[in-house]
């Protein structure tokens, strides 16, 4: 059992997890990006303790139902595969926080993850969505949506009810009209660049904007309060499989 209760064996190829691995009980932290998996062992069931799993930059077509079984998980990084759905086991992982789905085949928002009740952090970029479910406004603990690179024709309605977002990104999609934001009152950034739009988004004033026109005057705050001081960085550019977990969203 390593030390540090973390096995990393992102980059090696591999198309099956050694066995071994699903003996270290205790393990925290497993990583097992760019690699040629599409499947994991039944015994991986036995990691009741993994919190953090990196399954990103692999093959796999469907999530591999034992991945539910890991009920302590709080981040889940399943970017860049051929994943068209999710499964409905997926609603076991309650503790999950962070959830990376980008780069796959998604047509649609699986509404299983609407059921991730403590869901913070969800990245589903570069996929082919074209709505999004009007579930997810249930998450009430989500506070950044990543959805650059979609088929996004409008901005999508149920946004407009979760005023607990602080993050929203709709870079790169069609969207040709954005309504006005200023309501939101835990927006702290909202990036919405080449999208084919008319207008800018308004607004609350000190909420930091990404786009074109976004140097003109955001519509001021409708009620008295400080203004947000933003200190929030560009969005991130290296895959989950370059970065450490975020140590903002600790499990």
């Amino acid at each position: 059992m390593p030390v540090d209760k973390m096995v990393d064996l992102s980059g090696r190829q591999m198309r099956r997890l050694p066995l071994h691995i699903c003996s270290f009980r205790e393990l925290v932290k497993l990583y097992l990006s760019d690699n040629n998996l599409n499947h994991l062992p039944p015994e991986l069931e036995q990691l009741q303790n993994l919190q953090i799993l990196a399954l990103d930059f692999n093959n796999f077509k469907a999530l591999p139902l034992v991945v539910c079984t890991l009920k302590q998980l709080c981040i889940l990084y399943l970017g860049n595969n051929k994943l068209c759905s999710l499964p409905l086991e997926l609603r076991l992982l309650q503790n999950l926080k962070t959830l990376w789905i980008e780069s796959n085949c998604l047509q649609y928002l699986p509404e299983v993850v609407c059921e991730l009740s403590l869901l913070k952090t969800l990245h589903a970029g570069s996929n082919a969505l074209r709505t999004l479910p009007p579930q997810l406004q249930r998450l009430q603990e989500l506070r950044t949506i990543w959805l650059s690179g979609n088929l996004l024709s409008e901005f999508p309605p149920v946004l407009l009810d979760m005023p607990f977002l602080e993050v929203i990104d709709v870079d790169r999609n069609s969207i040709q009209f954005f309504p006005s934001l200023a309501h939101l009152p835990g927006l702290k950034l909202v990036i919405y660049d080449h999208n084919p739009c008319r207008n800018a988004p308004k607004v609350a004033r000190g909420v930091r904007r990404v786009g074109r026109w976004s140097e003109e005057t955001p519509e001021p705050r409708k009620r008295s309060g400080a203004v947000i001081e933003i200190t929030l960085d560009e969005k991130p550019l290296l895959p989950p499989a370059a970065k450490t977990e975020p140590e903002a969203e600790p499990c």
